[in-house]
């Protein structure tokens, strides 16, 4: 579909990659991956044909349309959040607009027997049949189920998107995106404005309905459930693996074991031949074993190592003081705004000295309000009691803000630092991106994103035994958020996390608070086991254009491989067992009988719909509006295509019935 061709480029002389040549086929799941500053939002400019290379070029099937989502982007106001997203489908507008014109000219004209009027009903004839086959003006619905499957409630549809945050705008840029279903959907860090729900409703799109997709993005969890394919730039190069995420790590692993094994060779090589010049430099009756000996030697080519930081960077909190053994009691906690509805109404929760605990929950369903609640910011009705001796340290979105612009980035830190931690500041900044020179900038030349990691840096290193963090890991990368995630974990304190990253909370958190309707509901056990008790979310698209979405495979199925190797279904909410061995096990085979059917159905669909999109497409050219046996084979396969679907249906429900009963 498209093909990059040894592609290259250049920043000041200095080459990011080189002579990168891979295709990206029909259906493929890519997932672009490669250390801070290798080249990946780069390539997606290259690809999406908003930055020119240095040299090669990037060339696609005549028809081909490719859709970019930057991670900044400026975005325009003036519209409601309908009208802007409605702007996705002006290709259909256009469309309509042309067929009402020629519509209104054969109702003037009167030459109904003359061959100009015949060829304007044939022109007629063919757009009045592709508008239909393209769904005519029944968006609308499209339009408001893709709209709330990304977060937004139906009652802010008619709001001026002059009044939303960036994140909600950026939304909004993705929902357009995805209503023009492009061949190739290029997205750059698409989850960081998002919540759980809306995450995995996004998966479920990308895995159903999108085309070729390639993405960057540092959740993990997201690019595990959504990508089948992972290209890794670095040293300059791609390296294409056909697996996923997951697997990809393993064989990175392997394949960095076999090119230190062959520099190793390579370099006692090499030093054999030195030796064996310096040798017999000067002896004459070797002097033509020397000059082969250069010769190879010259001939060798270098074998490059891929530029993997495996330093074990371990961050540990500075030690703080025991504080009571109840820091958080809240009972009966509501708070409105302006006389308005309950944004929070009668929260009960206590949390004990030492839990980690997770805040989830749909944007603005008031997770950010019992936080300011707790730290004293706002006021409310209720009652809220702060444990003894209890030490606050809070990270919020705007920290970032509070940071003196004048200060370079180790001396920050380095106000902040105590102890031995003052020997290892710029092992830690590395950690955290800013190695070698990014040490000595400026705070106020730093990007958004490094203030945020910058500021992150600083909490880590306050003598607190409460931390409250909210969406910690929005501008961290892969490495950096284990390691922040290592840190919290043994810290010995308190621990609140707002966050949507699944795999950033997995194994960190043993209590899951899910905001919702005004209700804070408390669940005992990590993020999967509340994501696995909620009913399975609803799919991207209902019915609508002959087709229905597909079950999400991990609605039924945790990343996590503890999770995978122990079935929600052998435990009770206390962690034993409510079945027998034998029950279980009965259980488990009938469950992989279900979804083998449903994988299976699935494919089917999958096919057809396939078939009946190309024969649309040969329909859409005028040869193929004239070909009467391809509108015979479309309704043959649609009649299929409904049957297949009928029978995906079934087995969906047969295993949503056994997720019931178990």
């Amino acid at each position: 579909m498209v093909s990059i061709e040894n592609l290259s480029v250049e920043f000041a002389a200095k080459p990011l990659f080189a002579d990168v040549s891979f295709i990206i086929g029909d259906r493929d799941r890519i997932a672009l991956t490669g250390k801070n500053g290798a080249g990946k939002s780069t390539m997606l400019k290259i690809i999406a044909g908003k930055q020119q290379p240095t040299g090669g070029c990037v060339s696609a099937a005549r028809g081909t349309t490719i859709a970019y989502l930057p991670q900044v982007m400026e975005l325009q106001g003036g519209r409601t959040v309908m009208e802007e997203t409605l702007l996705a489908f002006d290709h259909i507008r256009l469309q309509q607009a042309e067929i009402e014109r020629m519509s209104a000219e054969m109702a003037e004209r009167t030459d109904y027997e003359s061959d100009d009027y015949m060829a304007l009903v044939e022109r007629y004839t063919r757009a009045e049949e592709h508008f239909q086959m393209m769904g005519g003006l029944n968006f609308h619905a499209e339009v408001e189920r893709t709209l709330t499957g990304l977060g937004f409630d139906r009652s802010e549809l008619n709001r001026p998107t002059s009044e939303l945050s960036g994140g909600w705008r950026m939304r909004i840029e993705l929902a357009k995106l995805l209503l023009q279903k492009p061949d190739v959907l290029l997205l750059d860090e698409p989850t960081n404005h998002l919540d759980i729900e809306s995450i995995q409703w996004l998966e479920q799109y990308l895995q159903q309905r999108a085309a070729a997709v390639v993405l960057v993005s540092h959740d993990r969890a997201f690019i595990n459930n959504v990508t089948n394919r992972t290209l890794e730039i670095s040293c300059g190069r791609v390296w294409d693996y056909k697996v996923g995420y997951d697997e990809y790590v393993r064989l990175r692993a392997e394949r960095r074991e076999q090119q230190l094994r062959a520099y190793e060779n390579q370099q006692r090589e090499i030093a054999d031949l030195k030796d064996f010049i310096e040798k017999f430099r000067y002896k004459p009756t070797k002097a033509v074993q020397v000059q082969e000996r250069i010769k190879q030697l010259n001939r060798i080519v270098p074998i490059e190592v891929d530029e993997i930081d495996n330093s074990a960077l371990h961050l540990k909190f500075p030690p703080c003081q025991r504080s009571g053994d109840f820091p958080l009691i809240v009972e009966e906690l509501s708070k409105s705004y302006q006389q308005e509805a309950y944004v929070i109404s009668n929260v009960n929760l206590t949390i004990r000295r030492g839990e980690k605990v997770a805040f989830v929950g749909r944007n603005g369903e008031g997770k950010s309000t019992l936080v300011k609640c707790i730290l004293g910011e706002i006021p409310f009705e209720g009652s809220l009691k702060v444990g003894h001796n209890v030490q606050i340290g809070y990270f919020a979105q705007n920290q970032a803000q509070l940071l003196d612009p004048e200060l370079t980035v180790f001396d920050t830190i380095d106000r902040e630092a105590r102890g031995d931690v003052r020997m290892r500041i710029r092992d830690i900044l590395g950690a955290f991106m800013f190695g070698g020179e990014a040490s000595d900038k400026k705070v106020k030349v730093l990007s958004g994103g490094e203030r945020t990691r910058l500021a992150m840096i600083k909490l880590l290193l306050q003598p607190v035994n409460f931390l409250i963090l909210d969406e910690p890991t929005n501008h961290l990368d892969m490495r950096s958020k284990d390691v922040l995630k290592e840190a919290i974990a043994a810290f010995d304190g308190t621990v609140i996390v707002v966050s949507h990253d699944r795999q950033f909370l997995d194994g960190l958190v043993q209590k899951v608070y899910a905001f919702g309707g005004g209700k804070v509901r408390e669940h005992i056990g990590g993020i999967y086991d509340w994501i696995n008790s909620r009913p399975t979310p609803h799919p991207p698209f209902e019915g609508g254009s002959g087709h229905h979405s597909r079950p999400d495979k991990t609605a039924y199925s945790s990343t996590n491989s503890q999770t995978e190797s122990t079935p929600s279904l052998t435990r009770k909410a206390g962690g034993g067992s409510s079945l027998s061995w034998a029950e279980q096990k009965a259980a488990a085979r009938k469950r992989r009988q279900l979804e083998k059917a449903v994988n299976e159905a699935e494919a089917e669909v999958t096919q057809l719909e396939a078939a009946k999109k190309i024969l649309e497409e040969q329909m859409a050219t005028p040869e193929g509006a004239a070909n009467t046996s391809l509108y015979e084979r479309h309704a043959r396969i649609s009649e299929q295509l409904a049957h297949a679907e009928e029978e995906w249906l079934a087995a969906q429900e047969a295993l949503e019935e056994s997720e019931r009963a178990k």
